[in-house]
């Protein structure tokens, strides 16, 4: 038998081990013999647990109505059977209870940002600190002596102090930026209006998209182009980024795009034409402006597809029946507890509805339909009592489908945020065109269908600044072109932006090659005296092979841009902006839950505040807060 320390193994001091005989312990087991049980059975258990036991006893003898043992003599027993043999291979003992009295305890501060964190986040009302419940709740939270819980009054001014807080970050943080781009958009809810503004940017040190919200700010009286310019050059002023923004991304609606269009810097030759107090006033409002790529695409797949399908005489009859047929599905079907229950029934699917405020929610309704069997869809219309649906539609329905879904897709990808920049737009569009122009060949009822991709997106297109975008990017390059004539003229105009950008920073006085050398020469009176100038043909080649080097990259990542200097540069300008306008909707989506019907008398104020720290995630507190826990 080893010699283990009895009172180390758990048999020792078990309740039932008066039903056991000890035979031996080998290695990390133990091996007894039942007193209950006729002949000589051995079982065998764990030294440190008796589960093994304990179920023979429940299973071989449930019949038998078990009795404790005494525990004073049979820890006696097992204290004088100890002895001294210890054994290194002695199972160690069970883990320490944690002692919660020594917790540290949380200071005023810790716990306002607690407290913070939890009802802007959940976007929960002020008042949620006097309630009862939540008070009870915060009084089992471990605080230091002295530390009271604040009511409506006290939290709003903290919520006020966060919110000053937080701007002041933002424009220290913007301080340290030299390019960044903002989206806008008007916001209509509970009769009032609200102009949304979001910054977005790429982070100098770690090549990282960053966002923030700048503003959902209530906007009073007609929505006029120039109120519109007005308010923006308000916010942007605001955080001392107008001379900043590279563009700022709307939808295509007639305001913003007469706004920019109008209050934009002109150029020299055009100057004279223009009324001269009009441009001394309103020359440098705005930033450059970029429509929305997701609201563009919107508008082809809705408008420029639904005019090609109605002008056309073989095309028109099957559209309007078939699309007549599916919005009395999908009327019967949202309407009726009962008939969604029948398709629910037929199917075990539910039909999609298209929402008009949703962007591809026309197709995925249809898509839901052509994925279904037009023998189950007749059924359904049989129960209904609604016109069947014939082959001629169904097929068209499902070609429609399959024109649309490249579009849908590619409008997925710009609608991104946090991984896509305004250099994803190019590649996304070549890429539609292509797969478009390749569908057309595999369809018989909408075989010559419109590319009003070139149409809409003409500018973008022909747009040098798109390319550097594009280029720029680790993740397309040059390998989005299909022509070597294309990848050549985007490789030249990569190039020349470099060594723009080389010539610029040699002219900029403390700058300059010559400058640094000689900062660095003047250390001492020998290094000084040998002092040269720099070779100027190093320009154009340092250019080129950073060009050549950052190509021949096989990296994807956008963190592979820090090892190329001038590249980098060029990508924080180009791509700050996003394709889409998409993150303005999103602060609009959050706006709603804030500004709920129960919260309609909830100041305008305070609806900011309360919207941009949750968009910005309330900032450092909290989140300090949260990693100490």
């Amino acid at each position: 038998m080893a010699n283990v320390a009895t009172s180390k193994v758990a048999f020792s001091g078990w309740k039932y081990k008066h039903y056991f005989t000890l035979s031996e312990i080998r290695g990390k087991n133990i091996y007894v013999k039942c007193t209950l049980c006729p002949g000589t059975k051995t079982l065998s258990t764990s030294l440190s647990s008796n589960s093994n036991l304990m179920k023979h006893l429940q299973s071989a003898h449930s019949t038998t109505a078990l009795v404790v043992a005494n525990p004073i003599r049979e820890t006696a027993t097992a204290v004088a059977c100890s002895g001294d043999n210890d054994d290194d291979e002695a199972t160690p003992q069970k883990q320490t209870k944690l002692d919660f009295a020594a917790q540290q305890r949380m200071t005023r501060a810790e716990l306002n940002a607690l407290i913070a964190g939890y009802v802007v986040e959940n976007m929960l009302p002020l008042s949620t600190v006097d309630s009862k419940s939540f008070r009870a709740l915060l009084t089992k939270i471990p605080a230091r002596a002295g530390v009271s819980l604040p009511c409506r009054k006290t939290f709003s001014k903290y919520i006020d102090d966060e919110y000053i807080k937080m701007n002041s970050n933002l424009k220290t943080s913007f301080e340290q930026l030299e390019y960044l781009s903002t989206t806008a958009d008007i916001w209509t809810a509970h009769n009032k209006s609200y102009l949304g503004v979001t910054a977005h940017w790429i982070s100098p040190s770690n090549v990282e998209r960053k966002k923030a919200a700048l503003a959902c700010r209530r906007f009073k009286g007609r929505h006029t182009h120039d109120a519109i310019a007005s308010e923006l050059d308000s916010i942007h002023s605001s955080y001392g980024i107008s001379h900043k923004i590279t563009s700022t991304v709307t939808d295509n609606g007639t305001n913003f795009v007469k706004a920019f269009k109008r209050y934009q810097p002109v150029d020299d030759s055009e100057s004279e034409e223009e009324d001269e107090d009009e441009v001394t006033m309103w020359s440098s409002l705005c930033p450059p402006h970029q429509r929305c790529a997701s609201h563009t695409l919107n508008l082809i797949s809705c408008t420029d597809i639904d005019k090609w399908l109605l002008s056309k005489p073989e095309t028109k009859a099957v559209y309007r029946s078939s699309t007549a047929k599916c919005t009395a599905l999908w009327n019967k079907a949202s309407r009726s507890t009962v008939a969604a229950e029948t398709v629910d029934e037929v199917i075990s699917r539910k039909l999609l509805v298209p929402c008009s405020t949703r962007w591809n929610s026309f197709y995925d309704a249809l898509a839901r339909i052509s994925d279904i069997p037009i023998v189950e869809l007749n059924t359904i219309s049989s129960r209904f009592t609604l016109p069947a649906i014939t082959e001629r539609e169904h097929l068209f329905i499902k070609e429609y489908c399959t024109v649309m879904k490249p579009l849908t897709v590619a409008l997925d990808i710009l609608q991104g945020e946090d991984n896509c920049f305004y250099g994803t737009l190019l590649p996304t569009l070549e890429t539609l065109i292509t797969k478009t122009h390749d569908l057309r060949s595999g369809l018989q009822i909408l075989k010559d269908h419109p590319d009003a991709i070139k149409a809409r997106f003409a500018e973008v297109l022909e747009s040098e600044e798109a390319v550097l975008a594009a280029v720029s990017l680790p993740r397309f390059k040059l390998r989005w072109l299909r022509s070597q004539e294309q990848k050549d003229k985007a490789k030249a105009l990569l190039l020349a932006e470099c060594r723009k950008m080389v010539m610029d920073s040699d002219q900029q006085p403390g700058t300059s090659t010559h400058s640094q050398h000689l900062s660095k020469c003047s250390s001492t009176q020998e290094e000084d005296f040998f002092c040269f100038e720099e070779d100027e043909e190093n320009t154009s080649t340092s250019a080129e092979s950073q060009v050549a080097d950052y190509l021949r990259s096989t990296s994807h990542r956008l963190e592979s841009l820090s090892g190329y200097s001038y590249i980098k540069k060029i990508s924080l300008r180009h791509n700050a902006a996003t394709p889409s306008s998409a993150p303005v909707e999103r602060l609009f989506s959050l706006g709603k839950l804030v500004f709920s019907p129960k919260r309609n008398r909830l100041s305008d104020q305070r609806f900011e505040k309360l919207l941009l720290l949750r968009y910005n995630q309330i900032s450092c507190a909290f989140k300090k807060v949260i990693s100490c826990l």
